[in-house]
């Protein structure tokens, strides 16, 4: 299990097959139709049950389980659904290098609970940067050059401070936190970010209409394993705990009957 932590709240989980620059195509994008999107979906996720739901906007980077946005635009398909990015992005499968033939292919997930991070692009079929990490599991990849918006945060320009009255904090075991990076790596490779502030060309993900699926594993086993999956980590992280700054200025556990 990662460890639990982090202030921020972004998660995503985006795959995106582009012939160059996303951000163009963001800014001046139009609603695809339904049924091209649909064949998009059909198309990445084979043999799932599809099923049009609504519509729904880029800046719900990370859908719930069984659904999947979508949009086919000028240039750009682009995705969102946790079942898109992985662990090892390097292990991607065999089918989405063949949906990106020609094409940049590039993947960005992150998940504030657990302070993961991973991205990849690649570029005509080879993976040309992957990184996934997390203070938990260390770094898991991290296969080829650094982009330059990466540099300043290896070269120790962003370090994770101590959190003011918590007792008995280790030093962060990675250099820089990564859901910090994993912002600049969203506006990097796809023109917003979630938190912080926006700049002037920042693409206003609210403003990118996306198909809203509903995309289930029709035997029922993927549901499955993910809800097994699920019970395991609550048995391996038990009851929540619940903690207040105390007169000294430190962070102090109470219990239930306190409240």
């Amino acid at each position: 299990m990662r460890q639990i932590g982090g202030g921020m709240g972004a998660k995503t989980a985006l795959l995106a097959f582009a012939d160059g620059d996303l951000r163009p195509a963001l800014l001046s994008a139009t609603p695809s139709t339904p049924a091209v999107a649909e064949a998009l979906v059909r198309e990445i996720l084979p043999g799932y049950a599809v099923t049009l739901v609504g519509d729904s906007t880029l800046d719900e980077t990370r859908p719930p389980d069984d659904v999947t946005l979508a949009t086919v635009l000028p240039g750009v398909k682009l995705l969102c659904d946790s079942r898109l990015v992985l662990d090892l992005p390097s292990e991607l499968p065999a089918h989405l290098y063949r949906a990106g033939a020609g094409r940049r292919i590039i993947m960005h997930g992150m998940h504030s609970v657990v302070d993961w991070l991973c991205f990849a692009v690649w570029e005509d079929g080879n993976l040309v940067r992957s990184l996934s990490l997390s203070p938990d599991s260390g770094i898991e990849e991290n296969i080829g050059e650094p982009f330059e918006f990466e540099r300043p945060y290896w070269e120790g320009e962003h370090p994770v401070e101590p959190v003011p009255g918590w007792p008995n904090q280790d030093p962060y075991p990675l250099p820089f936190h990564p859901l910090e990076l994993g912002e600049a790596a969203l506006r990097a490779l796809f023109g917003f970010i979630l938190e912080g502030l926006p700049k002037p060309d920042d693409v206003d993900a609210d403003a990118v209409h996306m198909h809203e699926f509903h995309v289930a594993d029709p035997t029922g086993e993927e549901q499955a394993a993910r809800e097994a999956a699920h019970e395991q980590a609550r048995r391996v992280m038990g009851l929540p705990r619940t903690f207040r700054m105390g007169p000294d200025g430190t962070m102090q556990e109470i219990s239930g009957d306190e409240f």
